[in-house]
């Protein structure tokens, strides 16, 4: 090369800078020079193809657009080889030193104020990032209107271009890295393999790299070698063998190990994103969702598309067979990687994809975002919040074209009703339409599992309601005596025994024009005509002084003491506030162990009692109380059915030891067992046939508190 060819360059005093505190920083993602090389290469690519669609003479100096990545242990050099546009000698002088890029002043101020150095390609200066790993940079181009030119640089003040004598390239550019000594990891062929599959698996080129391998090849034996085997075989009076043609051969050849250089394709899972989805087919979308995710089993379904208009993206979207274990870990990578011009950003953006969409694989690939962008970049752009939005209607419609398949869609259901129903409770946007996806069991589906679309339909003609019940499990649930009455009178009741029911349907309100009501709460209303209204509070009427007795004698226990139509089989079901914690909600916030028991004091709002004015123990209570003889005996038998009713509501009772002895009492009672003072009084309340406690013949106010627990003074006092 003779120095008569050679220029010399000084830096741009910012571009020195950058590469002065590039060399002189330690950054532990060094990695990241190669994803910025190659994308360079991929620009140059786009550049020539463009070129050739008006003008094809252009690619005629070289067919083949390529990417290649040479490795050489014994120079410690990495090549990356393009048949791109290449540069003229102004585009190398310009380009890599002398014109101030704005991006580069940029970057150092991003840099200062605590910026990853993965950023450096969104300012334009992504070249630079070959000084993390190289002492020296040559930049070896050609150009189809210009000589091949080298520009090579020690990042000094200077760099040089020089005319090279002998060019090899037809079109394109060689960047040469000479790397340092602790950066030699780069030559490995599993650690370049690594980065190109992270970052570059899906650059629009094949990207090739040269692997050393082994074979074994035949040699001819030497003289020596041939002379020794026959000494060895042969001895005098041997009678001498006539071999064939064949044999004879072999006898003169070896088999020695060859190591050979090979070009081996890396990005081999193309990019089917950036086709047409009828032109894809389903064995390509497997195939395509097993590279990417890892997964041993098909997907359950996939929503394949693209976003024209002011912005621009494609994306593929998958639903695993599977829920995952750590499906709402927030600390694990998320499951949507975020591409730019197909080079992969990140697979750990939260703005890409809600928290409740976290078992969604795929890809998204924006032709809008910078190719590198900071992580409070990505929560300020206006183009993410534009993705995002878009992904997650795609997402929904997605899961409604699952569930019109009965058999996806049970699977479907299976795996990802949780996230439906989280969503359900995050996403007021989106809840409308992410109702229509809700399944449960109910007092009239048996085994399976209805919509509310189809609830709707079997709904009574005087039904302007949908009812609900949660709990811990269906058997609780439909043996629950708030669902009685509504089984009774042809009314159905869906059964929510999710814990995360219960967070869902707080977000609720109505469907369809239909109101949600909880069977659990007061201020319940069944369907009546006028002559069962009449009827209703004639009964109402009936209980005034009885219900007004009831709350004296339970006191605090309860807000209030309500007459009920729900009630058919049961005397009576303690219900909560209209806008305080069902039962169930009071057990799952009770059940954590980390939880905030600060909304408890006024969350846990004041249990209503609701009577059957038909049943036949409210009848004779309602007597008794009205029985000065009897009230105190009634008292006690109120305390206890009040009790009894809160554990079958669902309740914890505040102190079960009263109430268990209470029941211990009638169990002594039961089994007739004798007590030294009371051996007369239990004779008396036995039936002995049957073992049934009848307390009707204990003529002795004294005897039958000692049969049923003892109400205090102060209680009956009030009442008295």
């Amino acid at each position: 090369m003779s120095e008569s060819n050679t220029e010399t360059f000084a830096f741009q005093a910012e571009i020195a800078q950058l590469m002065s505190l590039i060399i002189n920083t330690f950054y532990s993602n060094k990695s990241v020079f190669l994803r910025e090389l190659v994308s360079n290469s991929s620009d140059a690519l786009d550049k020539i193809r463009y070129q050739g669609l008006t003008d094809r003479s252009q690619l005629e100096t070289e067919e083949d657009l390529r990417i290649h990545l040479i490795p050489n242990k014994e120079n410690k050099t990495l090549q990356i080889i393009d048949t791109g546009i290449g540069m003229t000698k102004n585009d190398l002088v310009n380009n890599l030193g002398t014109i101030a890029k704005s991006g580069t002043k940029g970057f150092m101020e991003a840099l200062s104020s605590g910026a990853d150095i993965s950023m450096i390609g969104q300012f334009g200066v992504g070249f630079y990032a070959a000084f993390l790993v190289a002492d020296t940079v040559s930049v070896t181009s050609k150009h189809n209107d210009d000589e091949q030119y080298t520009w090579t640089s020690s990042a000094g003040g200077s760099f040089t271009v020089t005319k090279d004598e002998e060019p090899y390239l037809t079109r394109g550019t060689c960047i040469t890295l000479q790397l340092k000594e602790d950066q030699l990891e780069y030559l490995e062929e599993n650690r370049i393999k690594e980065i190109i599959k992270t970052h570059s698996e899906f650059i629009n080129y094949p990207i090739s790299l040269q692997v050393q391998k082994e074979r074994e090849v035949e040699v001819e034996k030497t003289l020596d070698d041939t002379t020794e085997n026959e000494n060895a075989e042969g001895t005098e009076g041997q009678v001498e063998e006539v071999a064939d043609s064949e044999t004879a051969e072999k006898d003169t050849k070896d088999t020695v190990k060859e190591t050979y250089n090979e070009m081996e394709h890396l990005n081999v899972n193309k990019p089917i994103w950036t086709r047409n989805p009828d032109d894809v087919t389903q064995e390509e979308y497997a195939s395509f969702y097993k590279g990417i995710t890892g997964d041993w089993e098909d997907h359950l379904a996939v929503k394949h598309f693209k976003v024209e208009g002011q912005m621009e993206f494609r994306s593929i979207l998958y639903l695993p067979k599977r829920s995952q274990t750590d499906m709402f870990n927030k600390d694990k990578k998320k499951n949507v990687k975020l591409y730019v011009r197909r080079v992969f950003i990140t697979d750990n953006c939260e703005e890409l994809i809600p928290e409740w969409l976290s078992f969604v694989r795929g890809i998204v690939d924006s032709e809008d975002l910078p190719l590198n962008i900071s992580r409070e970049m990505l929560q300020q752009s206006r183009v993410l919040k534009v993705i995002r939005k878009n992904l997650v209607k795609k997402c929904i419609d997605l899961f409604l074209e699952t569930m019109s398949n009965e058999e996806l869609g049970k699977t479907f259901y299976q795996n990802y009703s949780k996230n439906i129903k989280l969503g359900i409770h995050e996403d007021s946007t989106n809840r409308p339409k992410l109702l229509k996806l809700l399944r449960y069991q109910s007092s009239q589906s048996g085994d399976e599992l209805t919509s509310l679309d189809d609830y709707i339909t079997r709904m009574k003609d005087n039904q302007n309601d949908i009812y609900y019940i949660t709990g811990e499990s269906k058997e609780i649930v439909e043996n629950s005596s708030f669902v009685e009455g509504f089984v009774k009178r042809g009314y159905e009741v869906l059964y929510m025994t999710e814990p995360i029911d219960e967070y869902a349907v707080q977000q609720i309100s109505e469907y369809e024009g239909k109101k949600l009501v909880s069977v659990t709460k007061e201020g319940l209303e069944l369907p009546e005509d006028e002559e069962e209204k009449k009827l209703f509070e004639e009964t109402k009427k009936s209980y005034e002084s009885t219900v007004s007795v009831m709350k004296e004698i339970l006191g605090d226990k309860v807000e209030k003491i309500i007459i009920s139509n729900r009630l058919t089989d049961s005397p009576c079901c303690v219900v909560s506030g209209q806008f305080g914690w069902s039962a169930n909600m009071e057990r799952i916030m009770k059940a954590q162990a980390l939880g905030d028991n600060s909304m408890a004091s006024y969350m846990m709002s004041k249990k209503n009692l609701e009577i059957n004015p038909h049943h036949p123990i409210i009848k004779d209570l309602k007597e008794k109380l009205g029985n000065e003889e009897t009230k105190n005996i009634a008292g006690n038998l109120l305390q206890l059915l009040f009790e009894t009713s809160c554990i079958n509501s669902g309740y914890s009772l505040s102190d079960p030891t009263v109430f268990t002895g209470r029941i211990y009492n009638m169990v002594k009672l039961g089994l007739g067992l004798d007590d030294s003072e009371n051996s007369d009084v239990s004779n008396q309340v036995v039936d002995t046939e049957t073992g049934n406690i009848d307390i009707s013949g204990l003529t002795s106010q004294e005897d039958k508190e000692e049969v049923l627990g003892t109400t205090t003074d102060e209680q009956m006092e009030e009442v008295d």
